[in-house]
């Protein structure tokens, strides 16, 4: 068990030892970029405390009795879980290794010993796109003795309200996320910020934005103070445009103390401008150097001491907009109220809600517009009922307006005077697009935002479609506009997010409200990409994920769930379950939803194919004629025997490329003493997909690929050279996987013109 590991010995396939925070610093490292050094103590670490201290299930306990929507239970579970893990004792080898490492560090840096930065470093296993940014917690300039006390309250960051809060909403299950801690070299900044290396709010690739305060880069990130604002050419390095904010407070080190400390700033230095043209420019070279290292666009936290410029961290950016698919015209309300800074585009209308503290959450009603001083991350539950969201404080870059992105929900910051203006009772409309508030209400034409998401065509035509990955159902409007369609529609969530096992609905002779529950969901995704394919995979969970639901007592106990009851075999053994998925796909078959296609998961065997399609006839939907019929190739068998597959009748495959690796490597992607071994690019696996691909082509198959590998831009390029048919990533993935697959296929076509 690994339970230190050094920034130069990580890289980015790292994620599950290190977090994507310490799998991308080291990987900034292994570039030779400017990184303090440090290093990260792993989510093995934590695996191993939560075990020595026998918390794990205490923890899973208070979680399952939580009702997240209520802010006080959650608060309450939050509040008892960490006191849980904070009260309890380090294991004494642990706490050792910890303390030596530190002060390794801190001799490497000609210290005895050096203060440091402690933060937290969320991992998961196979998660779609999300933004994990500000729900666990950083501690700076931290120093001695006291790291161990600060690995602990990291550790018991990753059950914040807010963290909590969002893992459920996003169906994601607790036991699944681990953390890491990364300790770093302490940067005393004199100035810091973010970095965005496209335009955050209107997806411009050719833009560079960049947001800096006085300082440490705390304020930026949280939103306490509101940054200068600067949007610079991606060509020359040359900047376009400035907002220079009045910066009233700074964090600093107090060097008496050597904690961190909030200063007021003279009038002069609050007016100004914090970055030089010539800082500028080498901020935005260093951007695009990061950017081009990991292939895809890069949200960026960099620092300035005594004229040294340092990256702190580098994640991708989760959701970029295209302009066209946002736009909405204001047609009711004229006066302007306040301006401030577009954070997340759109438009939104309600009563103003102004809260001052996380108390008051519960004041925001389903369509209130979120009027407050600051961004905070603790606001999530509140946001995601607001129709849009105002602060006289934070950046684009802020946390708050990540997620507002992230949540679709329009979002104006850096206003200075909202929470004086905007009355409580006040109807306004929020215009994120613009970063201006107006007053009255507009109705926002649904009819267009749903006639732009379906005819919306992303602006790079590729041959191979680059499809999408959904296991939310809200997101579908949002990345329908970019992607070629759905390659992979989990109803996993949908069905977990209920609450119940579905055989209890079954059991109780609600079978009609199960069907109508799952119809629901997928309607939700068919109707803003029809007509484009939607491809939905029948129920896939392990009887591990299905025991925690009420009515899942049953459920057996197995040692190894990944291996075990799920999938087409519980779907066989279960005929009932199957049936009433098939009978939810009728149902939208009938309402004239021709753009959806079955996939089966985890057949090993023709013979489990014949008889999903036997139960599907069964309530008289025809595999082929009424939707498309597929399977998962995520075993080796299915791929060894493609041949019978095709003979069998297939429409389509896709690979599962989470299981085929597991699977083909002998290596179980949730166990943390493996994970190291744990790589979808492995020959082997890459030799299965390719002799897939080529026997698919030649009978005239469709072929995708909906695992994680298909995210990654190095791996797709490979697919696209095979000749795959589509590829579907996540939902922040979907762009630079479709650039990648446009200068592919350019690079082939022009091999073969060379050829000729």
């Amino acid at each position: 068990m690994m339970n230190i590991a050094w920034f130069e010995d990580l890289g980015k396939d790292d994620v599950g030892i290190a977090g994507g925070k310490g799998a991308n610093l080291g990987e900034l490292v292994r570039a030779g970029l400017p990184v303090p050094p440090g290093f990260v103590v792993t989510a093995q670490a934590y695996s191993y405390f939560l075990k020595e201290s026998g918390l794990a299930d205490k923890i899973m306990e208070i979680l399952r009795s939580t009702d997240v929507d209520n802010n006080e239970e959650l608060t309450k579970a939050s509040q008892e879980i960490r006191e849980l893990i904070t009260s309890s004792p380090m294991p004494e080898a642990l706490a050792k290794e910890i303390l030596e490492s530190y002060r390794k560090l801190s001799q490497r840096v000609g210290k005895e010993e050096e203060f440091v930065a402690v933060r937290s470093s969320a991992t998961a296993e196979d998660l779609p796109g999300a933004s994990f940014a500000g729900q666990q917690e950083t501690f700076l300039n931290v120093k001695g003795d006291e790291v161990i006390e600060y690995v602990r309250r990291c550790w018991s960051s990753l059950f914040t309200p807010r963290a909590i809060f969002y893992r459920e909403k996003k169906g994601f299950a607790h036991e699944r996320v681990a953390i890491a801690v990364v300790v770093q070299k302490m940067v005393n900044a004199d100035k810091a910020g973010v970095m965005f290396s496209v335009h955050p709010a209107t997806g411009e690739k050719d833009k560079i934005v960049i947001e800096a305060a006085w300082g440490l880069g705390e304020g930026v990130v949280s939103g306490t103070v509101t940054p200068d604002h600067y949007v610079v050419d991606k060509a020359s390095n040359k900047l376009l445009h400035k907002e220079i904010a009045v910066k009233e407070i700074m964090f600093t080190k107090d060097e008496k103390t050597g904690k961190t400390v909030k200063v007021k700033l003279s009038p002069e230095r609050a007016k100004a401008q914090v970055l030089t043209e010539e800082e500028l420019a080498q901020l935005a070279e260093l951007g695009k150097r990061v950017e081009e290292h990991f292939g895809s666009p890069q949200d960026i936290e960099w620092a300035y001491e005594a004229g040294e410029l340092y990256l702190l961290q580098s994640r991708p950016i989760t959701v970029l907009y295209e302009k066209e698919a946002e736009e909405e015209e204001v047609s009711e309300a004229k006066e302007v109220l306040v301006k401030g800074l577009a954070a997340s585009p759109g438009i939104g209308s309600g009563k103003v809600k102004v809260i001052f503290s996380v108390d008051e959450l519960d004041k925001i009603k389903e369509g209130d517009v979120l009027v407050t001083t600051m961004t905070n991350p603790d606001m999530v539950p509140a946001m995601k009922r607001a129709s849009a969201i105002v602060t006289d404080e934070g950046g684009m870059t802020c946390h708050a307006a990540i997620v507002s992105r992230e949540l679709g929900i329009p979002c104006v910051v850096g206003t200075g005077e909202a929470t004086k203006v905007l009355q409580d009772g006040m109807e306004v409309t929020v215009d994120g697009t613009r970063g201006v508030v107006y007053r009255g209400l507009t109705k926002v034409k649904e009819e267009k935002r749903e006639e732009a998401a379906i005819v919306a065509t992303p602006k790079i035509i590729t041959a191979t479609e680059v499809k999408v990955n959904i296991s939310i159902p809200e997101v579908a409007p949002r990345v329908a506009p970019i992607a070629d369609g759905v390659g992979l529609l989990r109803v996993e969530h949908l069905i977990l997010g209920i609450g119940k096992h579905p055989m209890k609905f079954i059991r109780e002779g609600r079978e009609e409200e199960l069907i109508e529950k799952i119809a629901e969901g997928v309607r939700k995704v068919a109707q803003p990409f029809y007509p484009k394919p939607v491809w939905y995979r029948t129920l896939d969970a392990p009887t591990d994920e299905f025991r925690g639901l009420e009515g899942g007592e049953d459920e057996p106990v197995e040692h190894n769930p990944m291996l075990g009851w799920r999938g087409v075999r519980r779907a066989i053994d279960q005929p009932e379950l199957l049936r009433a998925e098939f009978k939810a796909i009728k149902k939208l078959v009938d309402e004239g939803y021709n753009n959806i296609g079955v996939m089966i998961p985890l057949v090993q065997h023709p013979e489990e194919l014949r008889r999903a399609k036997e139960i599907a006839r069964e309530v008289g939907l025809e595999p082929h004629r009424d939707v498309k019929f597929g399977i998962m190739v995520e075993i080796p068998a299915a791929a060894l025997i493609i041949e019978e597959f095709i003979r069998e009748g297939i429409d389509f495959i896709s690979f599962g490329t989470n299981d085929l690796t597991q699977y083909t490597l002998a290596v179980d992607r949730n166990n943390e003493r493996v994970a190291k071994l744990y790589t979808e690019k492995h020959p082997a696996v890459m030799k299965l997909i390719e002799m897939v691909i080529k026997a698919c082509r030649k009978a005239g198959v469709e072929t995708s690929i909906c695992g994680q590998a298909g995210s990654d831009p190095e791996v797709a390029k490979k697919l696209v050279e095979f000749g795959i048919s589509s590829i579907s990533a996540n939902p922040d993935a979907v762009q630079s996987i479709r650039e990648m697959v446009a200068r592919t296929e350019m690079r082939l076509l022009l091999d073969k013109a060379r050829e000729g």
